[in-house]
């Protein structure tokens, strides 16, 4: 399918790159000056809806830059003009109800990197896309880097072929300590009562349950959550067949909170994880957010992150299945 459309002109941003023969992310500007409201982008949008989403898997990412997005009613707009079903999002970072479908990126302190990762990777339902817009840009730094999963793979494959055959067969277990309150002074401090929706024990083994975990409670009152076993690459429709670094080894591997492993409880090398994320960061594609921008991504094909950022930086954020 070609980039071309009638109502929306390919633009550049600084950081892009061309991966495998394609724009990431690919930038699209208002066609006309006159064309930047959002009556004319919403417009736009359910005029070529099927165009924007095979646009969305072709490149994995795109960037709506130039409209005039004010605020999380008209991010709210964008969100449903293409008509995808919400996903109530489940993980530790803590978020905040805005409006409608709209909620806070994690709300963790600015001066931590929130590391890559796909959304929801571990639970058993997971969005198809994360739709991030830029109502404040931060001063300095703040960046939603994101990075190619297929990439990450064809690169292990290639120096560790053993050990990620070995992850591959086996499968992975892993465990995450969940506070009971939340902690807004962590960008993992969500509590288990905000996560789960209930302060009822027995009601949160059964929504835990619900979403492929198992519960282990702690005597101050935390909850450690296992969860596996768990693929460690995965292929989807769609996407060329490409082999997806579809997990959070790095991110949860030997961490004070959180562990990774195989399933059947053999460790990860530490030199394959550190490895790993060298490589991850050495694929990553970065960007600046401008005030305004909507940022579209294919939950699928790549992991997203956060760079430590100066504040004020107000980025919201919706999931869609």
């Amino acid at each position: 399918m070609e980039y071309s459309c009638k109502d929306f002109k390919v633009g550049k941003c600084e950081g892009e790159k061309v991966v495998d023969g394609e724009t990431m992310p690919l930038v699209l500007h208002p066609q006309e000056p006159n064309k930047s409201d959002s009556e004319s982008l919403l417009l736009a949008l359910k005029t070529n809806k099927d165009w924007f989403e095979q646009m969305i898997i072709k490149n994995s990412a795109v960037l709506l830059r130039g409209f005039d997005v004010k605020n999380a009613q008209d991010f709210n707009e964008i969100v449903e003009a293409f008509g995808w079903d919400d996903i109530r999002y489940v993980g530790p970072a803590p978020r905040t109800h805005v409006y409608k479908r709209v909620w806070t990126a994690n709300e963790g302190p600015l001066s931590e990197f929130i590391y890559y990762h796909h959304e929801m990777v571990l639970i058993s339902e997971y969005p198809k896309k994360v739709i991030l817009f830029c109502e404040v840009p931060p001063p300095e730094g703040g960046q939603t880097p994101f990075v190619p999963s297929f990439k990450i793979t064809e690169r292990m494959l290639e120096e560790f072929p053993e050990a990620v055959e070995e992850m591959d067969t086996k499968g992975l277990k892993y465990s995450f300590t969940a506070l009971s309150k939340n902690d807004t002074a962590s960008m993992r401090g969500r509590g288990w009562e905000d996560a789960f929706g209930t302060s009822d024990r027995a009601e949160a083994e059964k929504r835990c349950k619900a979403l492929g975990m198992d519960l282990e409670w702690q005597p101050d009152g935390s909850v450690k959550t296992v969860l596996g076993p768990r693929a460690l690459t995965k292929v989807f429709d769609g996407r060329k067949g490409r082999r997806m670094w579809f997990n959070t080894v790095v991110g949860m591997h030997g961490k004070e909170i959180s562990s990774a492993c195989m399933a059947d409880g053999t460790e990860i090398p530490e030199n394959v994880v550190k490895r790993c994320e060298e490589i991850i960061e050495d694929e990553s594609i970065q960007f600046k957010w401008e005030k305004g921008d909507v940022l579209f991504l294919d939950n699928l094909a790549v992991l997203h992150g956060r760079r430590p950022s100066m504040p004020p930086r107000k980025v919201l954020v919706a999931t869609c299945k």
